[in-house]
């Protein structure tokens, strides 16, 4: 009797491939960014076999995949790592964050309308709504609500930087979460006032909320120890 993959046919099997590349892709991705896997981590490719029970090829094809994402380092003929982490680095990232979301946040504001007015209440009551200790589906709905304030740009480019940065930023999201002095801290008030400056088209007042809900947390990373200088 055939197996499957040998009674597949061709299209089945090249589905199969990418399934198989997407759930490795997006396990591994999890792993990175909320610090199950550490920076600076090699990353053996026998090890991800083991815990994802998938094969060498998809798990290849995913690290490279991330490594255009900058969460993962390709090593000269010794394979990969996760990125390691800095103050350098999250600075870098902060500020074009900041940057490129205000310009993103004006512009949807600007051209806003009562289907984004809609998605965007509604993303924020999905997330509310959310227990943060479930942890991948409270991270699938934080990003919808902040990518749902930007989504009305109409700047396809400036959103897919965006979405890049929102990701190489959760990880360090994450290691700010780790501190309880990080939890004093009431975000559910501060996503509240983002949407509803943002619902009431006042752009000034949305830019402030938003751009203080992330220099806050880059303010509680330079002052502790978490993150290291270099």
């Amino acid at each position: 009797m055939n197996s499957p993959s040998q009674t597949a046919s061709p299209s089945q099997q090249s589905s199969q491939i990418v399934s198989a590349t997407q759930t490795a892709y997006d396990a591994i991705r999890n792993m990175i960014v909320t610090g199950e896997l550490r920076p600076g981590t090699k990353l053996k490719i026998e090890n991800l076999k083991e815990i994802l029970q998938t094969g060498a090829s998809p798990i290849r094809e995913a690290l490279s995949l991330l490594t255009s994402e900058q969460l993962v380092e390709r090593l000269d003929q010794r394979g990969f790592r996760t990125a390691p982490v800095s103050q350098q680095n999250f600075n870098e990232i902060l500020n074009l964050r900041c940057a490129l979301e205000d310009m993103a946040l004006r512009e949807s504001i600007s051209n806003a309308d009562d289907a984004w007015e809609e998605e965007l209440v509604l993303s924020h009551h999905r997330m509310s709504r959310t227990d943060a200790k479930d942890i991948p589906l409270f991270e699938e709905r934080h990003k919808s609500f902040h990518m749902a304030l930007l989504a009305n740009c109409h700047s396809p480019i400036l959103l897919h930087y965006c979405h890049q940065l929102y990701d190489l930023n959760v990880r360090y999201r994450y290691l700010a979460g780790r501190s309880q002095n990080y939890g004093k801290r009431d975000v559910k008030r501060e996503h509240r006032e983002i949407m509803e400056a943002a619902v009431a088209r006042d752009i000034e007042r949305a830019s402030e909320h938003l751009l203080d809900h992330y220099q806050q947390t880059g303010e509680f990373l330079r002052q502790s120890a978490l993150v290291p200088s270099k």
